[in-house]
């Protein structure tokens, strides 16, 4: 375990040089965002056209595996609504909570450490994670929130929510390497390195940027921070353990990925989505630090139990 601890460590001592510089102001707010757009747009867009275009969509998609994944997030998903609806909040700060307790930073923090640390054939399950994050999960959030403000289900909702799932790069970059792939097209030598060169950008750009955004975090709300926190490292992971391992039959190998990935803190996105629906954003805020935070240890901690099944 402590192996596995030393070798996560490099990519928090990463982030936590991003924290640094964003606290002193060496890197000022607006140097992060457009470090984040380089990342988001570009670098590692790069990094998931290449390995995806390297793939086959019959080799990587699997539906026990996209089930397993589905069944676990939803228990801790409708779990977190359920505690949030207790509390008296409006269901739009409910489903603000339940995106924090079971959306991780796949993009950012997972597909450079998972694929360096489990190997390049986690890609393929990162992916199928990634994809049931974004459309699913991605798509509910706005569907909840614009539905319960409207006071009732529109087609502009669904006009909505396909026009993100188009712009998102990491969408259209998988989509575009898939296609390249099935058509059995080769990628140009010189296209190919250029790929390689600009995607290995995006491991230390990611991190960076990842603790830059985190210096201009509070941390207020810190109870229902906690809880969150609670939800997206240590229920999460579990319940999807629960459906990987007991419920389906996963290849012990993708099921690792599968929990490793469910592992993560709470991603920077759902941040962005809290701020522009005006939606408890300052409760996101503290998640995502305190999530990112305790990361530290408990990813270490699932990633040297998941090795020991993975094979």
């Amino acid at each position: 375990m402590w192996d596995i601890f030393l070798k996560t460590l490099p990519f928090f001592m990463l982030i936590a040089l991003g924290y640094g510089s964003g606290r002193t102001k060496f890197f000022s707010a607006e140097a992060t965002a457009y470090l984040t757009k380089f990342v988001f747009y570009f670098a590692l867009s790069a990094m998931l056209f290449r390995f995806s275009a390297n793939l086959s969509l019959d080799a990587i998609l699997d539906w026990q595996f996209v089930f397993a994944y589905l069944v676990g997030t939803s228990v801790v998903y409708v779990l977190a609504t359920l505690v949030a609806l207790r509390r008296h909040r409006p269901m739009t700060e409910a489903a603000v909570e339940a995106q924090c307790a079971v959306i991780g930073n796949v993009g950012f923090l997972g597909i450079p450490m998972l694929v360096l640390l489990l190997g390049e054939a986690a890609i393929g399950p990162i992916m199928l994670v990634l994809a049931v994050d974004l459309i699913v999960f991605g798509s509910l959030i706005v569907i909840l929130i614009t539905g319960s403000r409207d006071g009732r289900m529109s087609p502009l909702i669904l006009v909505t929510v396909f026009t993100g799932l188009i712009k998102n790069p990491m969408i259209v970059s998988i989509t575009l390497g898939l296609t390249v792939s099935s058509f059995g097209w080769a990628v140009p030598v010189p296209v190919n390195e250029f790929l390689v060169l600009l995607g290995a950008a995006a491991t230390p750009g990611a991190l960076f940027a990842i603790g830059a955004s985190l210096a201009t975090k509070s941390a207020e709300r810190v109870a229902v921070a906690g809880w969150l926190t609670f939800c997206k490292l240590v229920l999460h992971p579990a319940a999807v353990a629960i459906a990987a391992l007991l419920v389906f039959t996963i290849d012990p190998y993708a099921a690792g990925v599968m929990i490793a990935a469910a592992a993560l803190p709470v991603a920077g996105n759902v941040f962005i989505l809290a701020q522009h629906y005006r939606v408890a954003p300052a409760r996101v805020s503290a998640s995502i630090l305190l999530s990112t935070a305790g990361s530290v240890v408990t990813v270490s901690l699932v990633i040297g139990w998941v090795t020991g099944f993975m094979g």
